[in-house]
Protein backbone atom coordinates (compact mmCIF):
# COMPACT_ATOMS: atom_id res chain seq x y z
CA UNK A 1 0.00 0.00 0.00
CA UNK A 2 2.90 2.27 0.75
CA UNK A 3 4.25 1.72 -2.74
CA UNK A 4 0.81 2.39 -4.23
CA UNK A 5 0.54 5.57 -2.19
CA UNK A 6 3.94 6.74 -3.41
CA UNK A 7 3.00 6.05 -7.02
CA UNK A 8 -0.36 7.71 -6.49
CA UNK A 9 1.34 10.81 -5.12
CA UNK A 10 3.75 10.77 -8.06
CA UNK A 11 0.81 11.02 -10.45
CA UNK A 12 -0.86 14.36 -9.82
CA UNK A 13 -4.63 14.51 -9.65
CA UNK A 14 -4.73 16.74 -12.72
CA UNK A 15 -2.75 14.20 -14.73
CA UNK A 16 -5.00 11.37 -13.62
CA UNK A 17 -8.08 13.38 -14.59
CA UNK A 18 -6.53 14.17 -17.98
CA UNK A 19 -5.78 10.50 -18.65
CA UNK A 20 -9.31 9.47 -17.71
CA UNK A 21 -10.75 12.28 -19.84
CA UNK A 22 -8.64 11.13 -22.80
CA UNK A 23 -9.98 7.59 -22.40
CA UNK A 24 -13.53 8.95 -22.27
CA UNK A 25 -12.97 11.02 -25.43
CA UNK A 26 -11.59 7.91 -27.17
CA UNK A 27 -14.72 5.96 -26.23
CA UNK A 28 -16.96 8.76 -27.52
CA UNK A 29 -15.06 8.99 -30.83
CA UNK A 30 -15.27 5.23 -31.26
CA UNK A 31 -18.99 5.45 -30.57
CA UNK A 32 -19.52 8.09 -33.24
CA UNK A 33 -17.44 6.13 -35.76
CA UNK A 34 -19.29 2.94 -34.91
CA UNK A 35 -22.75 4.36 -35.58
CA UNK A 36 -21.52 6.16 -38.71
CA UNK A 37 -20.02 3.03 -40.29
CA UNK A 38 -22.04 0.11 -41.53
CA UNK A 39 -23.66 -1.36 -44.61
CA UNK A 40 -24.70 2.20 -45.47
CA UNK A 41 -22.14 4.77 -44.36
CA UNK A 42 -23.37 8.01 -42.90
CA UNK A 43 -21.56 11.40 -42.62
CA UNK A 44 -20.91 12.60 -39.09
CA UNK A 45 -23.22 15.62 -39.42
CA UNK A 46 -26.14 13.31 -40.23
CA UNK A 47 -25.13 11.03 -37.37
CA UNK A 48 -25.15 13.90 -34.88
CA UNK A 49 -28.50 15.20 -36.14
CA UNK A 50 -30.05 11.73 -35.94
CA UNK A 51 -28.73 11.22 -32.39
CA UNK A 52 -30.25 14.56 -31.40
CA UNK A 53 -33.55 13.57 -33.04
CA UNK A 54 -33.34 16.29 -35.70
CA UNK A 55 -32.22 14.16 -38.65
CA UNK A 56 -34.10 12.39 -41.42
CA UNK A 57 -36.47 9.66 -40.33
CA UNK A 58 -34.51 6.91 -42.11
CA UNK A 59 -31.26 7.98 -40.40
CA UNK A 60 -32.97 8.08 -37.01
CA UNK A 61 -34.35 4.57 -37.49
CA UNK A 62 -30.99 3.17 -38.61
CA UNK A 63 -29.14 4.66 -35.68
CA UNK A 64 -31.62 4.29 -32.83
CA UNK A 65 -33.14 0.95 -33.83
CA UNK A 66 -30.17 -0.89 -35.34
CA UNK A 67 -26.81 0.56 -34.45
CA UNK A 68 -27.23 2.20 -31.07
CA UNK A 69 -28.35 -0.96 -29.15
CA UNK A 70 -25.38 -2.85 -30.60
CA UNK A 71 -22.99 -0.04 -29.75
CA UNK A 72 -24.24 0.32 -26.18
CA UNK A 73 -24.19 -3.43 -25.64
CA UNK A 74 -20.57 -3.55 -26.81
CA UNK A 75 -19.63 -0.71 -24.46
CA UNK A 76 -21.45 -2.18 -21.47
CA UNK A 77 -19.99 -5.65 -22.01
CA UNK A 78 -16.51 -4.16 -22.29
CA UNK A 79 -16.99 -2.28 -19.03
CA UNK A 80 -18.38 -5.35 -17.27
CA UNK A 81 -15.65 -7.77 -18.37
CA UNK A 82 -12.87 -5.28 -17.68
CA UNK A 83 -14.11 -4.68 -14.15
CA UNK A 84 -14.45 -8.43 -13.55
CA UNK A 85 -10.87 -8.98 -14.71
CA UNK A 86 -9.55 -6.13 -12.62
CA UNK A 87 -11.28 -7.43 -9.49
CA UNK A 88 -9.97 -10.96 -10.03
CA UNK A 89 -6.41 -9.75 -10.54
CA UNK A 90 -6.60 -7.81 -7.30
CA UNK A 91 -8.23 -10.68 -5.42
CA UNK A 92 -5.67 -13.26 -6.53
CA UNK A 93 -2.71 -10.85 -6.63
CA UNK A 94 -2.02 -12.34 -10.03
CA UNK A 95 -1.90 -10.38 -13.27
CA UNK A 96 -2.77 -13.53 -15.23
CA UNK A 97 -6.20 -13.80 -13.65
CA UNK A 98 -9.26 -12.99 -15.72
CA UNK A 99 -12.79 -14.36 -16.05
CA UNK A 100 -11.81 -16.41 -19.09
CA UNK A 101 -8.62 -17.82 -17.60
CA UNK A 102 -10.32 -18.82 -14.33
CA UNK A 103 -13.07 -20.71 -16.16
CA UNK A 104 -15.84 -18.31 -15.11
CA UNK A 105 -16.71 -17.33 -18.68
CA UNK A 106 -16.91 -20.97 -19.76
CA UNK A 107 -18.97 -21.79 -16.67
CA UNK A 108 -21.45 -19.06 -17.57
CA UNK A 109 -21.56 -20.30 -21.16
CA UNK A 110 -22.26 -23.84 -19.95
CA UNK A 111 -25.08 -22.52 -17.77
CA UNK A 112 -26.67 -20.81 -20.75
CA UNK A 113 -26.33 -23.90 -22.93
CA UNK A 114 -28.02 -26.04 -20.29
CA UNK A 115 -30.78 -23.43 -20.02
CA UNK A 116 -31.35 -23.39 -23.79
CA UNK A 117 -31.54 -27.16 -24.02
CA UNK A 118 -33.73 -27.62 -20.94
CA UNK A 119 -36.29 -24.99 -21.84
CA UNK A 120 -36.57 -25.35 -25.64
CA UNK A 121 -39.43 -27.24 -27.24
CA UNK A 122 -39.38 -29.49 -30.30
CA UNK A 123 -39.36 -26.45 -32.58
CA UNK A 124 -36.36 -25.06 -30.70
CA UNK A 125 -38.41 -22.17 -29.31
CA UNK A 126 -37.98 -21.22 -25.67
CA UNK A 127 -40.89 -22.20 -23.43
CA UNK A 128 -39.88 -19.68 -20.76
CA UNK A 129 -38.90 -16.04 -20.93
CA UNK A 130 -35.44 -15.22 -22.27
CA UNK A 131 -35.11 -13.02 -19.20
CA UNK A 132 -34.21 -16.17 -17.24
CA UNK A 133 -31.08 -16.66 -19.33
CA UNK A 134 -28.91 -14.29 -17.25
CA UNK A 135 -29.83 -16.29 -14.14
CA UNK A 136 -28.60 -19.46 -15.84
CA UNK A 137 -25.35 -17.71 -16.72
CA UNK A 138 -24.94 -16.50 -13.14
CA UNK A 139 -25.49 -20.00 -11.77
CA UNK A 140 -22.94 -21.48 -14.15
CA UNK A 141 -20.39 -18.76 -13.40
CA UNK A 142 -20.91 -19.01 -9.64
CA UNK A 143 -20.60 -22.80 -9.73
CA UNK A 144 -17.23 -22.75 -11.48
CA UNK A 145 -15.95 -19.75 -9.52
CA UNK A 146 -16.99 -21.53 -6.31
CA UNK A 147 -15.13 -24.71 -7.24
CA UNK A 148 -11.98 -22.71 -8.05
CA UNK A 149 -12.22 -20.94 -4.70
CA UNK A 150 -12.77 -24.17 -2.78
CA UNK A 151 -9.82 -25.87 -4.44
CA UNK A 152 -7.61 -22.87 -3.79
CA UNK A 153 -8.65 -22.63 -0.14
CA UNK A 154 -8.41 -26.35 0.59
CA UNK A 155 -4.93 -26.65 -0.85
CA UNK A 156 -3.82 -23.18 0.21
CA UNK A 157 -2.75 -22.78 -3.41
CA UNK A 158 -0.47 -19.96 -4.53
CA UNK A 159 -1.88 -17.60 -7.16
CA UNK A 160 -0.34 -19.44 -10.12
CA UNK A 161 -1.87 -22.75 -9.08
CA UNK A 162 -5.24 -21.07 -8.66
CA UNK A 163 -4.95 -20.01 -12.29
CA UNK A 164 -4.22 -23.60 -13.29
CA UNK A 165 -7.33 -24.78 -11.42
CA UNK A 166 -9.32 -22.26 -13.42
CA UNK A 167 -7.80 -23.37 -16.72
CA UNK A 168 -8.63 -27.01 -15.96
CA UNK A 169 -12.23 -26.22 -14.98
CA UNK A 170 -12.62 -23.97 -18.00
CA UNK A 171 -11.57 -26.88 -20.20
CA UNK A 172 -14.16 -29.04 -18.44
CA UNK A 173 -16.88 -26.46 -19.10
CA UNK A 174 -15.81 -26.18 -22.75
CA UNK A 175 -16.11 -29.94 -23.10
CA UNK A 176 -19.64 -29.77 -21.67
CA UNK A 177 -20.60 -27.01 -24.10
CA UNK A 178 -19.21 -29.01 -27.01
CA UNK A 179 -21.24 -32.06 -26.02
CA UNK A 180 -24.43 -29.98 -25.86
CA UNK A 181 -23.66 -28.49 -29.26
CA UNK A 182 -23.09 -31.89 -30.82
CA UNK A 183 -26.29 -33.23 -29.27
CA UNK A 184 -28.42 -30.26 -30.36
CA UNK A 185 -30.00 -29.37 -33.72
CA UNK A 186 -27.64 -28.12 -36.40
CA UNK A 187 -29.13 -24.64 -36.72
CA UNK A 188 -29.19 -24.19 -32.94
CA UNK A 189 -25.55 -25.28 -32.85
CA UNK A 190 -24.71 -22.66 -35.47
CA UNK A 191 -26.42 -19.91 -33.44
CA UNK A 192 -24.77 -21.08 -30.25
CA UNK A 193 -21.33 -21.18 -31.86
CA UNK A 194 -21.66 -17.51 -32.84
CA UNK A 195 -22.79 -16.64 -29.32
CA UNK A 196 -20.02 -18.65 -27.65
CA UNK A 197 -17.40 -16.80 -29.70
CA UNK A 198 -18.76 -13.52 -28.34
CA UNK A 199 -20.96 -11.24 -30.41
CA UNK A 200 -23.27 -8.28 -29.88
CA UNK A 201 -24.93 -8.85 -33.25
CA UNK A 202 -28.37 -9.53 -31.79
CA UNK A 203 -28.36 -6.79 -29.14
CA UNK A 204 -31.77 -5.30 -28.35
CA UNK A 205 -32.81 -2.33 -26.28
CA UNK A 206 -34.37 -4.68 -23.74
CA UNK A 207 -31.00 -6.43 -23.25
CA UNK A 208 -29.23 -3.08 -22.90
CA UNK A 209 -31.67 -2.02 -20.20
CA UNK A 210 -31.24 -5.23 -18.20
CA UNK A 211 -27.44 -5.08 -18.38
CA UNK A 212 -27.52 -1.40 -17.39
CA UNK A 213 -29.56 -2.23 -14.31
CA UNK A 214 -27.13 -5.01 -13.40
CA UNK A 215 -24.19 -2.63 -13.70
CA UNK A 216 -25.94 0.02 -11.61
CA UNK A 217 -26.22 -2.54 -8.81
CA UNK A 218 -22.76 -4.14 -9.09
CA UNK A 219 -20.41 -1.28 -9.96
CA UNK A 220 -21.04 0.71 -6.75
CA UNK A 221 -20.19 -2.43 -4.76
CA UNK A 222 -16.92 -2.72 -6.65
CA UNK A 223 -15.95 0.85 -5.81
CA UNK A 224 -16.96 0.37 -2.18
CA UNK A 225 -14.48 -2.52 -2.06
CA UNK A 226 -11.68 -0.59 -3.76
CA UNK A 227 -9.94 0.22 -0.47
CA UNK A 228 -9.88 -3.48 0.40
CA UNK A 229 -8.41 -4.21 -3.04
CA UNK A 230 -5.56 -1.84 -2.22
CA UNK A 231 -4.97 -3.63 1.07
CA UNK A 232 -4.86 -6.97 -0.76
CA UNK A 233 -1.78 -5.81 -2.64
CA UNK A 234 0.17 -6.33 0.57
CA UNK A 235 1.34 -9.80 1.53
CA UNK A 236 -1.23 -11.79 3.46
CA UNK A 237 0.18 -11.19 6.96
CA UNK A 238 0.58 -7.47 6.37
CA UNK A 239 -2.95 -7.24 4.97
CA UNK A 240 -4.30 -9.02 8.06
CA UNK A 241 -2.31 -6.65 10.26
CA UNK A 242 -4.21 -3.73 8.72
CA UNK A 243 -7.46 -5.35 9.89
CA UNK A 244 -8.46 -6.86 6.57
CA UNK A 245 -10.25 -10.24 6.66
CA UNK A 246 -8.29 -11.56 3.67
CA UNK A 247 -10.15 -14.77 2.85
CA UNK A 248 -13.59 -13.22 3.30
CA UNK A 249 -12.61 -10.27 1.11
CA UNK A 250 -11.29 -12.59 -1.59
CA UNK A 251 -14.54 -14.56 -1.52
CA UNK A 252 -16.58 -11.37 -1.90
CA UNK A 253 -14.43 -10.24 -4.81
CA UNK A 254 -14.67 -13.63 -6.52
CA UNK A 255 -18.45 -13.57 -6.17
CA UNK A 256 -18.66 -10.01 -7.49
CA UNK A 257 -16.46 -10.88 -10.48
CA UNK A 258 -18.60 -13.93 -11.20
CA UNK A 259 -21.79 -11.84 -11.19
CA UNK A 260 -20.22 -9.24 -13.49
CA UNK A 261 -18.95 -11.90 -15.88
CA UNK A 262 -22.27 -13.69 -15.99
CA UNK A 263 -24.11 -10.45 -16.71
CA UNK A 264 -21.97 -9.79 -19.77
CA UNK A 265 -21.76 -13.36 -21.02
CA UNK A 266 -25.51 -13.93 -20.80
CA UNK A 267 -26.11 -11.24 -23.42
CA UNK A 268 -22.98 -11.11 -25.57
CA UNK A 269 -21.42 -14.52 -25.17
CA UNK A 270 -17.88 -15.37 -24.28
CA UNK A 271 -15.92 -12.32 -25.46
CA UNK A 272 -12.49 -13.37 -24.30
CA UNK A 273 -9.39 -11.58 -23.00
CA UNK A 274 -11.03 -8.19 -22.37
CA UNK A 275 -10.84 -8.91 -18.65
CA UNK A 276 -7.15 -9.73 -19.02
CA UNK A 277 -5.92 -6.88 -21.21
CA UNK A 278 -7.98 -3.90 -19.99
CA UNK A 279 -6.68 -4.01 -16.38
CA UNK A 280 -3.10 -4.27 -17.68
CA UNK A 281 -3.56 -1.22 -19.89
CA UNK A 282 -5.16 0.64 -16.98
CA UNK A 283 -2.20 -0.10 -14.71
CA UNK A 284 0.18 0.97 -17.45
CA UNK A 285 -1.41 4.33 -18.20
CA UNK A 286 -2.59 5.13 -14.70
CA UNK A 287 -0.55 3.70 -11.81
CA UNK A 288 -2.20 4.15 -8.46
CA UNK A 289 -5.04 2.90 -6.36
CA UNK A 290 -7.83 0.54 -7.27
CA UNK A 291 -10.63 3.10 -7.56
CA UNK A 292 -8.90 5.19 -10.20
CA UNK A 293 -7.58 2.18 -12.07
CA UNK A 294 -11.03 0.62 -12.19
CA UNK A 295 -12.35 3.69 -13.98
CA UNK A 296 -9.54 3.48 -16.51
CA UNK A 297 -10.01 -0.28 -16.96
CA UNK A 298 -13.74 0.19 -17.56
CA UNK A 299 -13.13 2.79 -20.28
CA UNK A 300 -10.40 0.70 -21.91
CA UNK A 301 -12.66 -2.37 -21.86
CA UNK A 302 -15.50 -0.42 -23.48
CA UNK A 303 -13.15 0.88 -26.17
CA UNK A 304 -11.79 -2.62 -26.84
CA UNK A 305 -15.16 -4.27 -27.46
CA UNK A 306 -16.53 -1.29 -29.41
CA UNK A 307 -13.46 -1.27 -31.67
CA UNK A 308 -13.58 -5.05 -32.12
CA UNK A 309 -17.26 -4.97 -33.06
CA UNK A 310 -16.70 -2.09 -35.48
CA UNK A 311 -13.85 -3.99 -37.13
CA UNK A 312 -15.84 -7.16 -37.70
CA UNK A 313 -18.83 -5.19 -38.99
CA UNK A 314 -16.83 -3.24 -41.55
CA UNK A 315 -14.03 -5.62 -42.57
CA UNK A 316 -16.09 -8.77 -43.02
CA UNK A 317 -19.43 -7.35 -44.24
CA UNK A 318 -21.87 -8.81 -45.14
CA UNK A 319 -20.66 -11.75 -43.03
CA UNK A 320 -21.26 -11.58 -39.28
CA UNK A 321 -17.98 -12.42 -37.55
CA UNK A 322 -18.06 -12.45 -33.73
CA UNK A 323 -16.23 -9.60 -32.01
CA UNK A 324 -14.70 -12.18 -29.68
CA UNK A 325 -12.56 -13.40 -32.57
CA UNK A 326 -10.75 -10.04 -32.68
CA UNK A 327 -10.26 -9.79 -28.92
CA UNK A 328 -8.96 -13.38 -28.88
CA UNK A 329 -6.47 -12.70 -31.70
CA UNK A 330 -5.06 -9.81 -29.68
CA UNK A 331 -5.48 -11.30 -26.24
CA UNK A 332 -4.02 -14.78 -26.75
CA UNK A 333 -0.51 -13.57 -27.77
CA UNK A 334 -0.62 -11.01 -24.97
CA UNK A 335 -1.51 -13.74 -22.48
CA UNK A 336 1.48 -15.78 -23.65
CA UNK A 337 3.70 -12.73 -23.27
CA UNK A 338 2.56 -12.20 -19.68
CA UNK A 339 2.97 -15.92 -18.94
CA UNK A 340 6.54 -15.96 -20.24
CA UNK A 341 7.38 -12.76 -18.38
CA UNK A 342 5.92 -14.18 -15.14
CA UNK A 343 8.00 -17.34 -15.62
CA UNK A 344 11.17 -15.30 -16.00
CA UNK A 345 10.40 -13.35 -12.85
CA UNK A 346 9.84 -16.54 -10.84
CA UNK A 347 13.02 -18.05 -12.30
Amino acid sequence: MRTASLIQSATPAASRALILLSCLVLVCLLGLASVALGSSGMPLDRVVLAILGAGERSDTIIIWSLRMPRLLMAALCGVTLALAGFILQRATRNELASPAVLGIVDGAALGVMVFLLMFSNGSNALVVSIMWQPLAAVLGAMLFAGVVILLALRTDAPPLRTILYGVALGALAKAGVTLFLVDGPVHRASQATMWLAGSVYQARWQDVQVLTVALLMLVPIAFLLSRRMDQLQLDELSAQATGLPVRFTQLMLFALAAFLTAAAVSFAGAIGFVGLIAPHVARLILPGRAGTQMLAAALVGAAMVMAADMMVRTLFAPLEVPAGAVTAMIGAPYFLFILIRAGRIHA
